[in-house]
């Protein structure tokens, strides 16, 4: 029999003492417990529509879902997201720094083709002849061909008269596709799926195309600008694009030549940073955009002997672009105010399961870092690792490694949960997990949003800033659609903890100390707008 008999009332205050205690590590504790009147107002109102929602919206029927509910597979219930008002509310949330997406997969994909159908230098060819039958799993092939070879009447890829793999002008393809199979609409649709991952691909053969259209340079500035664009649209404020450097060999200037050098793609993405800043200021939205910086990357692929190359190339375009380059991977420093110098990055990308762990790399990573030494040039590392189901792994064990290489951000750390000292590790040194989680779903590492490891990581303290990682890829520009699934999927998370995550995400960017001072007023300013629109729209 137990000795210690408890009132009710004894067992309810040790109850909640308990609870106190046990949520006291989490990283918005000391936010929720200094915030306004007017945020908790705010968050209680968020609070009830996710509940009202959780009902009226995820219980009713939709005759294409099965199984709905808040938080589920992302692909298969955008469309139930899109007619929420906790979307509609987040989509107007200040979402402060995107700290993490790669360049190639930023922009929505019809535009992607949009722009591509416009250069007379784009063709496409295919490997077999296109039919109702087999159009859903024939791949196309773009490439920018050389002034001069332009094949403009040529047969289209759909016609009988097509020769296989032979290249024929985009436009003129899509002119002439076949009427049996959609006419210039169904090409459409036939590209676009081509390139982007349907819920049928995600979660079942995972098969899908991303052609590089963005390598023509042409595109590719046309391209960052809509980014860059579309991110402010999103109320992000400041951009951190990882850029892979191994591939920018394969960019094509507009004669259809391979001869851009990576300092012609920095000065090209610095003089379109600044057009969209001009552009901006001239419709007086000029504080909603600071700027925006490329992390440099190297591929996982690379025979590590290969690696001194991009060290090397990274430290020498850090010194002549200290404005365009930081964070591990270089960031590119678009912002031409009056700072002068900034953080560099440097940064390896690829499917961390099944190319090259971090241990392969030791030698010439620690050649970089003395060399920064010799060169009074300082570039953090901003690691990818832990993208991974494994425990124990050599992939897993890129936690281990990036670590002790100090790195200052962690791309991704799914299986960070698994190892209790690294945890503890990036609480107390400030160590920052850029979080993709519709990526993370999609790509398999999580079934859904409420079993993401993400509560768990906030839950210990460590601090995190939401990212898009791939979005076209996923179709989930911006960063509502992460926001909104980290909010529904749990009771814990509220609104005041997505503020958290936006604040977090500027302070732990590779913006300077007085970017960092202006651009968190401006959000503040911004945030303490968007509590008042929420009182004032859907206070009951």
């Amino acid at each position: 029999m137990p000795t210690n008999i408890l009132s009710k009332e004894q067992y309810l205050e040790d109850r909640n003492n308990l609870i106190e205690a046990d949520r006291s590590l989490r990283r918005d504790r000391a936010s929720i417990q200094a915030r306004s009147a007017l945020e908790a107002e705010a968050d209680e109102i968020i609070r009830r529509i996710r509940t009202e929602e959780a009902t009226s919206i995820w219980r009713a029927e939709h005759p294409d879902i099965p199984h709905p509910f808040p938080g589920m597979e992302f692909l298969t219930g955008k469309q139930v997201i899109e007619e929420t008002r906790i979307f509609e509310i987040l989509s107007r949330m200040p979402k402060g720094a995107l700290l993490h997406i790669h360049i190639g997969a930023t922009v929505n994909t019809r535009t992607l083709l949009a722009l591509a159908l416009q250069q007379p230098a784009i063709h496409i060819r295919v490997p077999q002849l296109l039919s109702v039958e087999n159009i859903s799993s024939v791949l196309p092939e773009f490439m920018s061909l050389p002034t001069g070879s332009y094949n403009l009447d040529g047969e289209s890829v759909s016609s009988n008269e097509y020769l296989p793999n032979t290249w024929v002008n985009a436009a003129r393809a899509r002119e002439r596709f076949d009427p049996s199979l959609g006419g210039p609409e169904g090409f459409d649709r036939w590209i676009v799926n081509a390139m982007t991952l349907t819920p049928l691909e995600a979660y079942g053969t995972h098969n899908t195309v991303t052609k590089r259209l963005v390598h023509f340079l042409p595109i590719f500035k046309q391209y960052l600008r809509i980014f860059l664009l579309a991110s402010v649209d999103d109320g992000i404020s400041y951009v951190e694009v990882r850029m892979d450097f191994y591939f920018a060999k394969d960019l094509i200037s507009a004669d259809g030549k391979r001869t851009v050098t990576h300092r012609e793609v920095l000065e090209l993405f610095d003089a379109t940073v600044n057009e969209v800043k001009g552009e901006l200021v001239r419709e007086n939205r000029g504080h909603k955009f600071l700027g925006a910086r490329i992390i440099y990357t190297a591929f996982r692929a690379l025979d590590p002997k290969d690696l001194y190359y991009y060290v090397d190339d990274c430290l020498n375009l850090k010194k002549e672009f200290p404005h365009i380059i930081a964070g591990a991977a270089i960031l590119d420093r678009l912002s031409k105010r009056s700072l002068n110098q900034t953080e560099p990055g440097f940064d390896l990308v690829g499917n961390e399961d099944e190319l090259r762990p971090l241990i392969d790399y030791i030698e010439p990573l620690l050649y970089f870092r003395k060399r920064q030494a010799q060169e009074s040039v300082e570039i953090p590392f901003l690691f990818h690792a832990g993208e991974t189901l494994g425990d124990g792994n050599l992939t897993d064990d890129n936690m281990y490694d990036a670590l002790l290489l100090g790195t200052r951000r962690i791309g991704h750390g799914f299986s960070l949960v698994k190892h209790p000292k690294l945890l503890q590790a990036c609480r107390e040194r400030n160590i920052l997990l850029e979080v993709c989680p519709i990526s993370n779903e999609v790509l398999r590492l999580t079934s859904s949003m409420p079993t993401h490891p993400l509560p768990t990581i906030i839950n210990h303290g460590v601090p995190v800033a939401l990212c898009s990682d791939g979005p076209s890829v996923f179709g989930n520009m911006g960063l509502t659609y992460d926001f909104f699934q980290l909010l529904v999927s749990s009771e814990i998370t509220g609104l005041s903890t997505l503020g958290v995550l936006a604040r977090d995400s500027i302070q732990f960017s590779m913006m300077l100390t007085d970017e960092k001072q202006i651009a968190l007023e401006i959000w503040e300013a911004e945030w303490s707008e968007f509590l008042q629109f929420i009182v004032a729209h859907y206070k009951q």
